[in-house]
């Protein structure tokens, strides 16, 4: 038996919730010879080869299915840039495009995603060249930045469904993103100068 112990957020203390916020996993690779086996608080959890795509390329992550996306995506595949916030898709920090969408990766299932194409800050350019990012910069936004990634995801997809959004419409999609640092109004002002960058180009 090969065990690999695997802390997932560090959040040793929550074993008995593997699928919201991780848990000390220990994998077993003699319990099925063609699958991954993990025991997670005296049970055995298998995991699956699940084929996602992601930014743009199609993988295959070893996983079991109801693995939350923010870990797959931060444990599994080594993209840390989609932040662990609060684990139960309240602040907006862990956001993630499925399908184009906004999504709380943090509460997203892996077996969730299907063959919807999943992108994540690191996947939104390799440049900084996306107006959103521009925007960012320009306007000197993030205070901490822990939240920025989640913020700028939300505002991307708000772009490119509304190339001229109000204020109404900025508050409403960016409703479910919490600032610690309160840089809303600096947010407001960059989602209406990445517009105008998105018109222009």
């Amino acid at each position: 038996m090969i065990k690999t112990s695997v802390t997932m957020g560090g959040f040793g203390e929550v074993a008995d919730k593997p699928a919201t916020l991780g848990g000390n996993w220990a994998r077993n690779d003699t319990a099925a010879p063609f699958l991954s086996s993990y025991n997670v608080a005296g049970r055995h959890i298998f995991a699956l080869m699940i084929k996602i795509n992601v930014n743009g390329k199609t993988v295959e992550v070893d996983a079991e299915p109801e693995m939350p996306l923010l870990w797959v995506l931060r444990d599994v595949m080594g993209l840390t840039g989609t932040k662990f916030g609060c684990g139960m898709a309240l602040c907006g920090a862990c956001t993630v495009h499925l399908g184009g969408e906004p999504v709380r990766s943090c509460q997203t299932p892996i077996s969730a995603v299907g063959d919807q194409p999943v992108t994540t800050i690191e996947g939104l350019s390799a440049d900084r060249s996306h107006p959103v990012q521009q925007a960012w910069i320009e306007l000197d936004v993030p205070q901490c930045g822990y939240c920025q990634s989640g913020q700028i995801m939300s505002a991307s997809a708000l772009i490119a469904k509304q190339p001229k959004p109000t204020d109404a419409d900025i508050d409403s999609a960016m409703a479910g993103n919490i600032c610690r640092c309160g840089t809303y109004q600096r947010i407001r002002a960059a989602i209406h100068r990445a517009a105008e960058l998105t018109r222009k180009a």
